[in-house]
C-alpha cells in the first residue's frame, strides 16, 4: 500500500503543469525588485521579460492569465504578413474598401478596432486565427472573438477567453523577432508599425529614459491596462517584454515603474562595474 501511495504522489507531481515562468538565476535580484513594485499595487499584475540575445527571462505572475484585449493586435498582424510571406495576401489587397496596409496602420499604431475586425475577417475569423497561432505552437494564447463581441460581451476580466499569459506573449514576441514567424520584410514591417504606436505614452516608455527604442502595442478595457514589446537598452541587447494590470488604481504607472526596473536590471546584468541608476533619478520618456 505504502508503495501505491509513493507511486501515486509520484504520478500527481508529474502531472502537474511546469513552471515555465521561473526567472533565470542570474535575474533572481530583479525578480525581487519586481516583486517589490508589484507587490505595492493595488491592482493584479503579471510581468514577464527576455533578453532575445541570450534568452535570461524574468517573471512575475507569468503563467497566470490576463485578458489580452487590444494587445492581440500584434498577432492578428503576424498572421497577416505569415499570409503575406506565402503569397496569399499583400499589403495592397483592398478590403472592405481599403487596403490592408492602411488596415494595418490603423490597427497598431491608433488600436482601431474596426480595422482589425476587418482584418479578422478576411483572415477567416478568430476561430482561423486561434488556429494559426495553435498551428506556429502558441497554447497559451487564445483568440474567440472579435474586438467589437468582446467590447459588447458582459466584462470580467478573470475571463480565460482572448487571453494571454505573460510568458506566451514574449514568447510570440520573440519568435517573431527571430524570424521564426515572418520574413525579414514582414518583421521590419511590423517593429516599424509598432515602433509608431501612438498610444500608452504613460506605460512602457513612461519612465524610460529619453531617446530609448520601443516598439509596442497598448491594450484597455475597463479596469485594465497593458503593454507588450520590445525595449533595446543601451549596450544594444533588446528585451521582449509582457505587462498586463487588472483591477486596482493607477495602472499605468505600475506598468512604467515595472518597465522601467526592467530596463535598469537587464542594463546591470551586462554592464561592469554595475553602476546603473534607478530609474527615479533619470529623465523620463513620455510620461503623462
Amino acid at each position: 500500500m505504502r508503495l501505491i501511495a509513493v507511486f501515486l504522489t509520484l504520478l500527481a507531481l508529474a502531472m502537474q503543469p511546469a513552471h515555465a515562468a521561473a526567472s533565470s538565476p542570474s535575474l533572481l535580484s530583479l525578480e525581487q525588485q519586481l516583486r517589490a513594485v508589484v507587490g505595492s499595487a493595488s491592482s493584479n499584475v503579471g510581468v514577464a521579460a527576455l533578453d532575445l540575445a541570450t534568452g535570461e527571462t524574468v517573471s512575475i505572475n507569468g503563467d497566470v492569465r490576463f485578458p489580452m484585449a487590444s494587445t492581440v493586435k500584434v498577432a492578428v498582424a503576424a498572421a497577416y504578413l505569415n499570409q503575406v510571406d506565402h503569397g496569399r495576401r499583400s499589403l495592397g489587397d483592398r478590403i472592405s474598401g481599403q487596403t490592408a496596409s492602411t488596415l494595418m496602420q490603423r490597427m497598431l499604431i491608433h488600436s482601431d478596432n474596426h480595422a482589425t475586425d476587418i482584418l479578422i475577417r478576411d483572415l477567416g475569423g478568430p476561430d482561423a486565427l486561434q488556429d494559426w497561432l495553435q498551428f506556429q505552437g502558441f497554447t497559451n494564447i487564445r483568440v474567440d472573438r472579435t474586438i467589437a463581441r468582446l467590447l459588447s460581451d458582459r466584462r470580467d476580466l478573470w475571463d480565460i477567453r482572448d487571453s494571454s499569459t505573460p510568458m506566451a506573449m514574449v514568447e510570440l514576441l520573440e519568435k517573431l523577432d527571430k524570424g521564426n514567424v515572418l520574413k525579414p520584410q514582414s518583421r521590419s514591417y511590423l517593429l516599424d508599425l509598432m515602433g509608431r504606436c501612438a498610444t500608452g505614452k504613460n506605460r512602457i516608455r513612461g519612465m524610460l529614459p529619453w531617446g530609448t527604442r520601443v516598439e509596442h502595442k497598448t491594450g484597455t478595457l475597463n479596469g485594465y491596462t497593458s503593454d507588450v514589446g520590445f525595449i533595446t537598452l543601451p549596450n544594444g541587447h533588446r528585451v521582449a517584454v509582457a505587462m498586463f494590470a487588472r483591477g486596482g488604481a493607477d495602472r499605468p504607472r505600475t506598468i512604467a515603474e515595472a518597465a522601467r526596473t526592467i530596463y535598469d536590471g537587464f542594463t546591470r546584468l551586462f554592464t561592469w562595474p554595475a553602476l546603473a541608476p534607478s530609474f527615479s533619478g533619470l529623465p523620463t520618456a513620455g510620461r503623462n
